[in-house]
């Protein structure tokens, strides 16, 4: 067959790469070097348009904090357990929920929760919540 003609390729080239890095790896510090020494344009935290949410959350000066349970409902809690000469752990038992949720109430830690606030109430016979 040496003699027959011209010999031809009949297939395409396969070119075979390595998988593009992700954003993790470009932020490798082996690769900003490398970067760096190429003269490639390297992106920061200030040119990547991250500085006008920055300014946004410096100047922003709401309070992101859970409410808490007022001083007055935690005394109205503790006079009327005081008078029906109950425990916290007998309230608890009560009402059905921890002794430490009961603790929560009277120390002011708890977040309010109104089904409980219902729970107390009916349990202690008195009006824990809005007007008096």
């Amino acid at each position: 067959m040496a003699g027959v003609g011209p010999m031809t390729q009949d297939w395409e080239p396969v070119v075979i790469r390595k998988k593009a890095p992700n954003a993790a790896a470009k932020r490798d510090e082996k690769s900003v070097n490398a970067a760096r020494r190429s003269g490639a344009d390297i992106e920061t935290a200030a040119s990547s348009g991250t500085s006008l949410n920055t300014k946004r959350l410096d100047d922003d000066t709401e309070n992101l904090t859970h409410e808490r349970v007022p001083t007055e409902l935690k005394k109205a809690i503790m006079q009327a357990r005081g008078e029906k000469k109950l425990t916290q752990s007998q309230l608890a038992q009560l009402i059905n929920e921890k002794p430490q949720v009961i603790q929560e109430y009277e120390s002011g830690k708890a977040i309010p929760n109104q089904q409980i606030l219902a729970k107390l109430e009916r349990a202690l016979g008195a009006k824990l919540r809005g007007k008096k």
